[in-house]
């Protein structure tokens, strides 16, 4: 027993119990994965998805994701609403147990939805806990009903707000700022993840905007194709072997399959599993069980029309998958997914069930199309014949010491420390860059590996040609680790960060992205482990009294300014106070900050001047919603202060 607290005092009062949405705020990471960026937006992927839900149990068809202009983010669906109607074991209203309880949901006795993906023993209770604040609306039974909550907690009663002729559920959060280190949305991330949506739910129309941002965006997602055109997106800057997408459905035991590939003249595969709508990043029984019958239907048409010569190697799975994009996507009543991120399907039946489809329907296929399967076989039969050669090029390259760095590259300028965890290259552009940045490092424990001119595009070659380019050799050597997903060993890498330093134009991004696909291809454990950095240049320097200081972005330059501008000065108020250091920088920041809610104001097509005239003197209110009434010339506008207001001015409308 380790020293610390005797064994004696270990007693019951030690045991802490953490209950409901306590638990959720005291470990996030367990619920949503971490509290970084991607944990951010996985609280939009749980909001979403219960809407989703909704639309693949047949209830609904439009969904509607908004940035708001305050940070918040909402998402409006017309499905059925959540039930307001009082539990009969807890005694509440049933949205406030959905939101307030892990556990609880529409989603386990099996009535309301067939299959679902929003929930995975946490779901929406569990972004509530995470969130500053949120607020629900629904529309039932012909009312409008609304609720607030904060940290997890209601703050007010359901209640009615108003009259309405639909029905379905508004969830607006601001996720809380003390738990998480990434405090936006990006737009890139969620619109990937809600044109990935609409493609896998064919006729459901996704809207989403951007409303926070000096400049608006606004897109809308809806296709009819459904993965097959999935995979066409996919392929927009392929060049495909076969222009028709190969398509396979069907089901049994009440799991249905779908797939659709395609293969291209790339040399890597492109894989995308899914169950339920949830993308299963690593993969899964569904996955596996594709791979499988797709290697085994191969190459049962290479020996049924002997297509093979008797002295050639049998292709491999990973032959038969060079250059393939495929979608496959499950829907199953009882997913097991390993882990609360449901990062991967671990059901054992649908393994079996896939396979069974795809043997099936492929070798059909196949049949049908001759043409087409032969282009499969051609692309794989080459795929082998390279793999073949890679495997004498690597041979040849680890004899000669390459790959396992035991003959460090002459240009490599090392560090003495030998610890990797202390120790970072910088990858830099060219000898002339790498010569003052050898001047300016830590000889201790920053190492300097330039690179001439622009490295092998690595999407664009197969592993023989890309172990014959010189400078990848030497990046191979330099990091020590192997290559190759098979031989790759992150527990050799010499480096914990790996540093691409290019230069700030658009060559430097050329040579940056192609050392990310090289990583991404050959060495994804070290994406994968956080080992890969991008040097950031600065966006400004500051001269001031002989100093010098290098600033990120607009924001930090307005604050800096801020900042030594209120060293020298100080400002007298109207009642003769006179505000001077602190509290002179504390009023220009909050002067800052005003002047980009009036931007924003003015965005929405009202004066900063107009909307302070409309604040409330006794109570200091500003007007919370626009209303109009009618439309272009005849258009009456009016301002609401609260919900009441708001329902009212609807039902005089109406």
């Amino acid at each position: 027993m380790s020293a610390g607290v005797p064994a004696g005092n270990y007693t019951a009062a030690n045991i802490t119990v953490l209950e409901g949405m306590e638990a959720v705020r005291k470990r996030p990471a367990m619920y949503i994965g971490d509290t970084g960026e991607r944990g951010y937006h996985h609280l939009v992927y749980e909001v979403v998805d219960n809407s989703i839900d909704e639309a693949l149990g047949g209830y609904c068809t439009h969904i509607d994701v908004t940035i708001n202009p305050d940070g918040s983010l909402s998402v409006i669906d017309n499905g059925r609403g959540i039930p307001v109607d009082i539990h009969p074991t807890e005694g509440r209203p049933a949205v406030e147990v959905v939101l307030t309880t892990l556990h609880a949901g529409g989603k386990f006795d099996g009535s309301n939805y067939k299959v679902s993906g929003g929930l995975h023993g946490v779901g929406v209770s569990c972004v509530n806990a995470l969130s500053e604040w949120m607020e629900v609306e629904i529309r039932r039974n012909s009312k409008i009903y609304r609720q607030r909550f904060e940290r997890g907690h209601p703050v007010t009663q359901l209640e009615v707000i108003g009259d309405t002729h639909g029905t379905g559920t508004k969830v607006t959060f601001f996720p809380d700022h003390t738990i998480f280190t990434c405090h936006a949305f990006k737009w890139d991330i969620l619109a990937n993840r809600l044109r990935e949506l609409a493609f896998l739910n064919r006729g459901v129309s996704i809207r989403f905007r951007d409303l926070e941002h000096e400049q608006e965006r606004d897109e809308s997602f809806l296709f009819n194709g459904g993965i097959v055109e999935y995979i066409h997106y996919l392929n927009k800057n392929k060049t495909p072997v076969h222009e028709q997408v190969i398509y396979v459905s069907g089901a049994r035991d009440m799991v249905e399959c779908e797939i659709a590939m395609q293969y291209t003249e790339a040399y890597n595969e492109t894989e995308y599993s899914y169950c339920n709508n949830i993308n299963t990043i690593e993969g899964g029984t569904h996955l596996s069980g594709f791979r499988s019958a797709l290697t085994r239907t191969v190459n049962k048409y290479i020996s049924d029309n002997n297509l093979q010569k008797s002295n050639e190697e049998a292709l491999t799975g990973d032959d038969i998958r060079e250059g393939i994009t495929v979608v496959v996507s499950v829907k199953v009543p009882q997913p097991q997914f390993e882990g609360q991120t449901k990062t991967k399907l671990g059901n054992g039946e649908v393994e079996g069930i896939v396979a069974q489809i795809v043997n099936d329907q492929l070798g059909t296929f196949f049949a049908e199309s001759p043409a087409v399967a032969r282009k499969v076989v051609e692309k794989a039969v080459l795929a082998a014949r390279a793999r073949i050669a890679a495997r004498k090029a690597r041979d040849l390259t680890r004899r000669k010491g390459v790959l396992d760095g035991l003959a460090l590259p002459g240009k490599l300028a090392d560090c003495s420390e030998r610890d990797p965890a202390k120790c970072e290259i910088y990858l830099v552009e060219g000898d002339s860059a790498g010569g003052s940045a050898k001047q300016g490092r830590n000889r201790e424990t920053q190492a300097i590996l330039p690179l001439r001119g622009k490295v092998l595009n690595v999407e664009k070659a197969r592993i023989d040609k890309i172990l014959n380019n010189n400078e990848i050799r030497t990046l191979i050597t330099a990091i020590g680790a192997g290559f190759g997903a098979d031989e790759f060993d992150i527990a050799k890498v010499r480096y914990h960060k790996i540093i691409i330093m290019t230069d700030a134009d658009v060559d430097g991004a050329h040579i940056r992205t192609l050392l990310l696909t090289f990583f991404y291809r050959q060495m994804p454990k070290l994406l994968e482990n956080g080992y890969v950095y991008l040097a950031q240049p600065p966006l400004y320097k500051i001269t001031r009294k002989q100093r010098e200081e290098y600033i990120e972005n607009d924001d930090q330059l307005t604050r800096k300014l801020l900042f030594l501008g209120a060293d020298d000065m100080s400002v007298r108020m109207a009642d003769g106070r006179v505000l001077a250091g602190a509290e002179l920088r504390t009023l220009l920041e909050l002067l800052a900050e005003l002047e980009v809610t009036a931007k924003a104001v003015e965005r929405r097509g009202l004066s900063p001047q107009t909307l302070f005239g409309l604040r409330k003197p006794d109570t200091g209110e500003f007007p919370r919603f626009v209303t109009v009434v009618g439309s272009g010339d005849d258009a009456v506008f009016g301002y609401a202060y609260s919900d009441s207001e708001l329902a009212h001015a609807r039902a005089e409308a109406e």
